[in-house]
């Protein structure tokens, strides 16, 4: 069986947001739930008023190209400009 880890990806949404609870919504819902499950997730103050949001993602750690599906995926969400991956820890023995 193969083990899990928790990816934190940074989005980073298109405009100043007051709300970031409706996009990570979209995210959720983009996300294959055979692969990928959203934890959490918390806003990130950047500069000015303007948030990024970081969502703590649990996905199998043997997928090919690592993080870059569920980048993609994120990125591919209206709303969303770019994306980083902050933190990546693998889960459990």
């Amino acid at each position: 069986m193969a083990g899990q880890v928790i990816v934190v990806v940074r989005a980073y949404p298109s405009e100043v947001l007051e709300n970031l609870e409706p996009l990570v919504k979209k995210v959720e819902e983009k996300l294959p739930k055979d692969r990928y499950a959203l934890m959490k997730w918390e806003p990130v103050e950047i500069a000015f008023g303007y948030r990024a949001v970081d969502l703590y993602i649990v996905m199998p750690e043997n997928i090919e190209g690592g993080t870059e599906e569920v980048e993609d995926i994120v990125k591919s969400v209206e709303g969303i400009d770019n994306v980083d991956v902050v933190y990546i820890s693998r889960l459990g023995p």
